[in-house]
């Protein structure tokens, strides 16, 4: 089923970014339309944000239930805060977004040494950023804060607008094509440059791959996955 989405933010990639971690699915599979690149507004004058129109072909059945979603009213930050860190990384978070004018709602919950930081609404493209570049930021910033009010180690997971959710499958998807292709042709296959933390993703769905190993080469940020025939 064709789905389309679109999406407003500072610059066009950071636009194109929020539309297709909605959709689920990866930029060369989506057809995208610039609908407005000028984020600078008249003569740099206003506020005006570059806007775009991205479609894809979707499958109903991975389909998000998009509309069982609450986003809350504007400043409804909430997180359930169950210790001292989890509070000061909610705080944080919430404290950020509404600096960069981004509003909705906060979940958050504790498993041990793990923090969870779920954040939904509206226009959440400009604290994701290119490749999600800004929203790791966010998120090493976070663990930071946290750190400073616990003891043992804590470590925040943070993710806005389901785009770490929707990224990971996307990652997923990429790293099973690039195993079919390798061990149908018995010559290597070089992903997409990634993050550590989408890198390790890769090497971890694909350990129990039959016929593939995985390695990185190259220097950040443009380090990626090698998929290569098993020896």
């Amino acid at each position: 089923m064709e789905k389309t989405v679109t999406k407003s933010a500072k610059t066009v990639d950071e636009a194109i970014e929020a539309a297709v971690a909605e959709l689920g699915v990866s930029k060369e599979e989506c057809k995208i339309e610039v609908l407005n690149e000028d984020s600078q507004g008249f003569l740099g004058l206003g506020s005006k944000l570059a806007e775009v129109k991205v479609t894809a072909d979707i499958d109903e059945a991975d389909e998000d239930q998009d509309d069982d979603v609450y986003y809350g009213d504007d400043e409804s930050f909430e997180g359930d805060a169950v210790s001292e860190a989890e509070d000061a990384a909610v705080q944080f978070v919430a404290e950020i977004l509404s600096g960069i004018g981004i509003h909705g709602n906060m979940d958050s919950y504790r498993e041990e040494d793990d923090i969870y930081i779920s954040v939904s609404g509206a226009d959440c493209g400009a604290a994701i950023g290119r490749h999600g570049e800004t929203l790791e930021s966010i998120s090493y910033l976070t663990n930071l804060i946290a750190n400073k009010h616990s003891e043992p180690r804590v470590r925040v997971h943070l993710d806005v607008g389901g785009y770490k959710k929707h990224r990971e499958q996307v990652i997923i998807n990429l790293a099973n094509k690039a195993a079919f292709k390798v061990r149908k042709t018995g010559r290597k296959a070089v992903m997409e440059p990634m993050n550590p933390s989408e890198r390790r993703i890769v090497h971890a769905h694909l350990q129990d791959v039959k016929g593939v190993t995985t390695h990185s080469e190259g220097e950040e940020p443009n380090r990626r996955v090698i998929v290569t025939p098993e020896q």
